[in-house]
């Protein structure tokens, strides 16, 4: 069910902490490619699919139709409501480089079944925004083998590609850039496909990150510390209003402590992210976020073997792109998100596109106090970078 969409105005005093956790997302139509029941993981999933007595479609000619409505509020809908389980195209086995996120993108999916109403997919991925799961992975991560110990130019969120005694380092491959891979593993086990995976790798490290809390299948994978869980946190009051389907940041936060409890007190003991994104100066925006930070600070105060528990941050703020705020304001034509482009800087990439950022003096204050404020309470865990 896709959430009411009100424009809600941010609340100027810190809520307190709502422990709720995200509603597994069940979609009204399941389509299977021919293609993809070839493949026995597709196999696997349309068993996994079927114990839960959702309606399953096969499409003969491997195509996904019948999505477009009579607008694109209706065509979302449809889109949001569905599931399609397809082969990965050829050119999804040529890995892209994803800094400052890791080194390559390797997608076991593309599109989410969250309501985020900054989305970052909005204008990234062409057409509906249907979720579509690949059937073909374990023949994707296979061919990841031949990207290790490869790095992309320009590796700014590490230093180098080998460590200070010059021993390689591992190469990491990001695979929730285009979903949330908590919000489909019920569905489709792709998650618990690649932890194994890369398990089972010397010179490659896993990437994920999530706003959802449903954590339990993952805690007795052998992960073998191979694999980086992150969660994506922000100001309650955002998350409330904005983040529609996920779980209430404290759900995300004890999902999170219970991956990162070493395996001996009944967690995963997996290497944790935080990701605090997007970053957005609302009123009192200092206040929201070191409420955040203090709660951050309390859940993940236990120690992992006498040591603290291995964590790193990355600080992202909000942008939006002209193509993408056209798309979300058709999404959802009640938002209270801010796109004024008179408020934001205009910055181009090297393909010439444009997005807009916060101004440079507001970058620099929020910079400022999220270094100051993270390096207070965790010391011991590296910043990656601020975008």
């Amino acid at each position: 069910m896709i959430p009411e969409l009100t424009a809600t105005p941010v609340s100027t005093s810190v809520p307190e902490p709502l422990t709720k956790s995200a509603r597994l997302w069940m979609p009204k139509r399941v389509i299977f490619t021919a293609d993809a029941l070839t493949e026995p993981f597709g196999q696997a999933m349309y068993e996994r699919i079927s114990s839960l007595d959702l309606p399953i479609e096969i499409a003969k000619n491997n195509r996904i139709t019948g999505l477009r409505g009579a607008d694109e509020r209706e065509t979302y809908r449809n889109a949001k409501n569905t599931l399609a389980i397809v082969n990965a195209p050829p050119g999804a086995f040529k890995l892209q480089p994803i800094p400052p996120s890791a080194d390559w993108q390797m997608n076991l999916a593309e599109g989410c079944p969250a309501h985020c109403q900054y989305c970052y997919l909005a204008g990234s991925l062409s057409g509906p925004p249907v979720v579509r799961a690949y059937a073909n992975l374990p023949k994707m991560l296979a061919h990841t083998a031949t990207y290790e110990g490869t790095y992309p130019p320009n590796r700014t969120w590490q230093s180098s590609a080998t460590d200070s005694d010059g021993a390689s380092r591992p190469t990491t491959f990001e695979v929730s850039c285009y979903t949330d891979v908590l919000g489909i593993e019920h569905l489709t086990g792709s998650m618990a496909e690649c932890i194994r995976y890369y398990g089972t790798r010397e010179m490659a490290e896993l990437r994920f990150v999530t706003k959802y809390d449903q954590v339990d299948s993952l805690l007795n994978l052998p992960h073998n510390g191979h694999t980086r869980a992150r969660v994506s946190l922000n100001a309650d009051t955002i998350a409330r209003r904005l983040e529609g389907g996920t779980a209430s940041v404290e759900a995300r936060l004890q999902g999170i402590r219970k991956l990162a409890m070493p395996k001996e007190l009944g967690g995963g003991g997996y290497p944790i992210g935080l990701v605090m994104a997007p970053i957005m100066p609302i009123p009192n925006w200092r206040d929201h976020y070191t409420a955040l930070l203090d709660r951050m600070a309390e859940v993940l105060d236990f120690a992992q073997g006498g040591e603290t528990v291995d964590m790193n941050v990355e600080f992202i703020s909000h942008r939006f792109t002209p193509g993408s705020k056209d798309i979300l304001l058709q999404w959802y034509p009640n938002t209270s998100l801010d796109m004024d482009e008179a408020t934001r800087s205009e910055k181009r990439n090297k393909f010439g596109g444009t997005k807009y950022v916060y101004r440079p003096d507001e970058m620099k204050e929020m910079k400022a106090f999220f270094y100051a404020e993270w390096t207070k309470r965790f010391p011991k865990a590296p910043i990656l970078y601020w975008t």
